[in-house]
């Protein structure tokens, strides 16, 4: 038996709608705080890391790509990835910027 089964089964015992209403309350709120609320969280983090790159920042591209950022163009960057290759990749490619220790 499972346990929604088992909660559902001991409120219509009870003969409450809203002590059903209750239940399912509380499982969309520890559903909120358990999954949506620390995404959200990771989501804004990975936005307000992204707005702040400037040109001569080390990152990593989704697709695993280390280069440092060379020029900033609206929605793009210019990655500089070696001597004398760039390339031009979307913001939301960025994963993450390496800090100074990470630099080799």
């Amino acid at each position: 038996m499972y346990p929604i089964n088992f909660l559902a089964e001991t409120a219509q015992q009870t003969g409450g709608g809203l002590q059903m209403l209750a239940i399912y309350g509380l499982l969309f709120a520890g559903m909120w705080f358990l999954l949506i609320a620390p995404q959200r969280k990771k989501q804004r983090n990975q936005l307000q890391m992204i707005e702040a790159l400037k040109s001569g920042d080390r990152v990593v591209t989704t697709s695993g790509i280390v280069g440092t950022i060379s020029a900033v163009k609206g929605s793009k960057f210019i990655l500089k990835v070696a001597d004398n290759t760039k390339i031009e990749i979307f913001r939301s490619y960025i994963q993450m910027k390496l800090d100074k220790s990470d630099n080799e």
